[in-house]
């Protein structure tokens, strides 16, 4: 079963969700990204619908967003060096075979790459915002 491999953990596609909804976001991308940031702040003790607490929450940022400071405790951040999908999936690829990995996202291409790696899906809707 996979929830019995450990904490799980729930990495969250910076990018595409703070591009889930059309705020603005654009004119101030590292904003944008903190403000993504501090609303993860209640899911490590709180978990995600179908995903229960405690979780381990991983934050890719990438581009003008990479330079965000450290967040909450219980929020890591990975700081992309090029593509965030690569971050993620490097990320899923060390995760996945040892415990329940959650990726939170809306990219059909990058759902398909972490799948296939044995990693759970779950669209933008599912964090808070």
């Amino acid at each position: 079963m996979p929830g019995d491999r450990g904490i799980p953990m729930v990495v969250v596609d910076g990018a595409n969700v703070v591009g889930s909804v059309p705020d603005g976001w654009w004119r101030d991308r590292a904003g944008a990204a903190a403000r993504l940031r501090d609303s993860l702040a209640t899911v490590p003790a709180a978990g995600l619908p179908g995903v229960p607490a405690p979780v381990e929450v991983v934050l890719v940022v990438e581009g003008q967003a990479r330079d965000i400071p450290p967040g909450p405790p219980g929020v890591r951040i990975a700081r992309a060096p090029g593509s965030g999908d690569d971050e993620i999936v490097a990320v899923v690829r060390v995760s996945a075979p040892t415990r329940r990995t959650v990726v939170v996202t809306a990219d059909r291409g990058l759902r398909d790459r972490v799948t296939t790696l044995g990693a759970e899906v779950r669209g933008p809707s599912a964090v808070p915002r």
